[in-house]
């Protein structure tokens, strides 16, 4: 029995323990990666979201067209472009659509539009395999230019495995890792996009000058029929690992400054569409250019395709190496977040250095170790595309719109999202199997660890 003067003694514990625990988790949010810094500009938007798409994916472009075709090739890098620019848009309006309340990451909308554990269950899984496994691809990426670079600039020297240039990589991202937030890695981003741009620019323009090669052809590469639908698969899901930035594109807009005179939208909106132009300028002439020149003969990293100018090529590899050091942070940072919550929330560690250094750490040299393990670089990106990037990019953000808006049946909007669901699933469930079976036919001659 509470007797009255004891109730407001009670009010004010409980008042004082709720100030407290506000208080406490105010503290965690500007310790963990993507709440701790809320000024960034708009121009940050462009240079990430670069970062984030234009990646390793742009120099698998040419290798997709040999396995498409001219006619649904094209159809398929427009359609892409188009469908992933207005999943995009969704992405940015729904991140402040609810007065007072910011969507930091993408699993916080899963979770308002599914509920708290659906939401969790349906975003998060899928999330991490795309975040993860473009870190793994990435190391493999940035191992097999590091590879190229050394082959190209010293011919003489004693070639080196592709597990040791992996691991001299891998080594940049154990100092990287432990730059706090994405504001803080903003300067990496604009070296990573510049970077893109210009790899990209080289790629097709080298490969112009070199001209057509002798006997090209447009055929497809296979001679039997399920060859030819297999690639067709895989092709699909290298197209949709290109168009991969949506993953991070919540985390990134958290960045941004937002009242309710202006939200974060509007910059936010401005930034993407300067990238997405910067997109289609690295994405088209190299797909295009890259298999009208190698036809069929092309290989899965265009790059790969071209040995001279010796010195263009060599920079050209070296400029990915960058990129792909800016693209694996970008891409890691949203995991880091992940890792920090679960550890500071859930299990109540304290916050601090030693915690972010030995989790930051363990991760680094988890990928590494999964890189070095499974180095099939054309296998991994039509896998991983079908797999997670399709549903994450293509329609996951269309199914979150019509459970939230509820948008009138046979609108516009209701037509455009079911179309982009239905693209979606079909890309889910086809590319995969492609993927699979290229890495199936490389892990026969695959030794471990060469």
């Amino acid at each position: 029995m509470v007797t009255q003067s004891q109730a407001p003694a009670q009010q004010n514990y409980d008042r004082q323990h709720s100030m407290e625990h506000i208080q406490k988790q105010k503290e965690i949010d500007n310790w963990l990666p993507i709440t701790s810094a809320r000024n960034a500009k708009w121009w940050y938007s462009t240079f990430h979201n670069v970062t984030a798409m234009v990646g390793a994916g742009v120099l698998g472009l040419p290798y997709a067209m040999s396995e498409l075709g001219w006619g649904p090739g094209v159809a398929i890098l427009v359609l892409s472009w188009v469908i992933t620019l207005y999943t995009l848009w969704q992405m940015v309006e729904m991140h402040e659509m609810v007065p007072g309340r910011r969507f930091d990451r993408y699993h916080e909308l899963g979770q308002y539009a599914f509920g708290e554990k659906l939401g969790l269950y349906i975003v998060v899984p899928q999330q991490l395999v795309v975040e993860v496994g473009v870190n793994i691809v990435y190391m493999v990426t940035g191992g097999k230019s590091l590879q190229k670079f050394h082959k190209l600039v010293c011919s003489t020297c004693k070639p080196l495995k592709t597990t040791y240039f992996i691991m001299i990589f891998s080594s940049v991202h154990f100092v990287l890792s432990h730059l706090p937030n994405f504001n803080s890695i903003s300067g990496v981003s604009l070296a990573a996009a510049v970077m893109s741009l210009s790899y990209s620019t080289i790629a097709w323009v080298a490969s112009a000058d070199k001209g057509v090669v002798p006997d090209v052809k447009y055929s497809y590469k296979s001679s039997t029929t399920a060859g030819k639908v297999f690639d067709f698969f895989s092709a699909l899901g290298d197209v949709a690992f290109a168009y991969a930035g949506h993953n991070v594109v919540l985390e990134i807009q958290a960045t941004i400054p937002s009242t309710p005179e202006k939200p974060s939208k509007g910059p936010m909106w401005r930034g993407v569409i300067v990238a997405y132009i910067i997109v289609a300028l690295c994405y088209f002439p190299v797909a295009l250019v890259g298999y009208w020149i190698f036809g069929n003969s092309v290989q899965d990293n265009i790059l790969m395709s071209l040995e001279k100018p010796t010195w263009l090529i060599a920079m050209a590899n070296m400029f990915v190496v960058v990129h792909v050091i800016g693209s694996y942070q970008i891409y890691a940072m949203p995991v880091f977040d992940m890792l920090e919550t679960v550890l500071v929330k859930k299990l109540h560690f304290k916050p601090s250095w030693m915690l972010r250094f030995i989790t930051r750490n363990v991760y680094v040299a988890f990928t590494m170790f999964v890189a070095i393990t499974f180095p099939f670089f054309g296998g991994l990106l039509s896998f991983f595309g079908g797999f997670a990037f399709a549903p994450t990019t293509y329609y996951l953000p269309c199914i979150m719109w019509l459970a939230i808006y509820k948008p009138k049946r046979f609108s516009l909007s209701w037509w455009a999202n079911w179309f982009c669901i239905v693209v979606g699933v079909l890309l889910m469930v086809l590319s995969p199997i492609g993927g699979l079976r290229q890495i199936i036919l490389q892990a026969k001659t695959y030794t471990f660890y060469s």
